[in-house]
């Protein structure tokens, strides 16, 4: 995995979590990989790990049975679209907004450059 310095690595690896729980990889209530397992995966120290899982944890996205591992909340893919679409509306969509006003690009444009890519995917 490659890291971005700009943000904290067990963060970038709850990101990895999120892309998978949303791509439905992982889904609610199945198993998970394990700590060492995913420290080997993205090639990080397990305690690097720990911290993304006890973050995922304190979230409510992910939950330990002890002895048999950790799983993916029962409603997991439901907080994880809802973090990322306010991470989306907070962060992300006020840089969109102003390179939209500073480019002059009208809000029907966008929705016509959308709506062929929604056509493409298709």
């Amino acid at each position: 995995m490659d890291f971005d310095n700009s943000k904290p690595i067990y963060l970038q690896i709850v990101d990895f979590f999120y892309e998978n729980i949303l791509i439905k990889r992982w889904t609610d209530e199945e198993r998970i990989p394990s700590v060492r397992e995913v420290a080997m995966m993205v090639e990080v120290n397990p305690n690097t790990a720990i911290r993304a899982f006890n973050h995922l944890q304190d979230l409510g996205v992910i939950y330990n049975k002890r002895g048999i591992g950790y799983f993916v909340s029962s409603d997991g893919y439901t907080k994880v679209l809802d973090i990322k679409r306010k991470e989306f509306m907070e962060q992300m969509l006020p840089d969109v907004f102003k390179k939209l006003s500073l480019l002059d690009i009208s809000f029907d444009e966008l929705k016509n450059v959308y709506n062929q890519h929604n056509n493409e995917k298709k």
